[in-house]
């Protein structure tokens, strides 16, 4: 169920990339994470880091596993959250597309996460390490 929200999410995309359901939208919150990744057909992931919103700071934790992608590198990923308008709506279930690589420093990817509650992030990610992934991730975010 997660992957069809993505697909909803990430289906119809503007100009910008930006998904056609979020066009004209501000951003509710900001983020900042920290996630260490492996992969050999299937991946894992583990992570930590901080949502801004509402004039505060709240510290998370990311556990996932997915399949695709062979390597193993480490992201640090920043952006935007779209349609939090509660705090209890933050932690969940995020089906997550990805599409990226990394080779030493240099990196490339774009994130669009999608959970439950209909919270949408999009994370710029710079990865290092030697990775490329192509495919789809469940991740659970839970706040610390």
């Amino acid at each position: 169920m997660g992957l069809l929200a993505l697909a909803a999410c990430a289906g119809s995309q503007s100009n910008n990339g930006t998904p056609a359901v979020l066009n004209g939208q501000s951003p509710t919150g900001y983020i900042d994470m920290s996630e260490i990744q492996a992969a050999y057909i299937g991946s894992g992931t583990g992570g930590t880091g901080t949502l801004q919103f509402g004039g505060k700071t709240y510290p998370f934790r990311v556990d996932g596993v997915g399949i695709g992608g062979i390597g193993f590198s480490s992201v640090e990923a920043s952006g935007e959250v779209y349609n939090l308008l509660d705090l209890r709506q933050f932690p969940g279930t995020y089906a997550q597309g990805r599409y990226g690589f990394a080779l030493g420093n240099v990196s490339g990817g774009d994130l669009w996460l999608k959970n439950e509650n209909g919270v949408v992030l999009h994370l710029v990610a710079k990865r290092t390490g030697l990775m490329l992934s192509l495919g789809a991730d469940a991740i659970m975010i839970t706040l610390t």
